[in-house]
């Protein structure tokens, strides 16, 4: 799987996690070069306290554009520090 936004791969992985019918792409696939941290945070009822990454890449700036789990609730471990995306980014096989 790939996630691209604007002509950049931010991730690219053969073992992403899906739940919910997002896939959470594991920290090592993660393309560092053009995800920075976010100081957004929000909460899943049920996988827990998400904190976001944004893009900085030279297509512009996506805020926002994926969230990952730290410490994800109990029955979610598989998706810790994997990062899952949204707001325009494709994510195609």
């Amino acid at each position: 799987m790939r996630a691209i936004w604007n002509g950049t791969t931010l991730a690219e992985s053969d073992s992403t996690v899906v739940v919910d019918g997002n896939h959470y792409f594991p920290p090592e696939s993660l393309n560092r070069d053009v995800l920075v941290g976010s100081h957004t945070t929000s909460r899943c009822p049920f996988k827990g306290h998400a904190n976001y990454v944004s893009v900085q890449a030279p297509g512009g700036e996506n805020a926002d554009a994926g969230w990952y789990y730290a410490q994800p609730n109990p029955g979610y471990e598989q998706i810790t520090n994997h990062v899952a995306f949204w707001n325009g980014v494709e994510v195609v096989p």
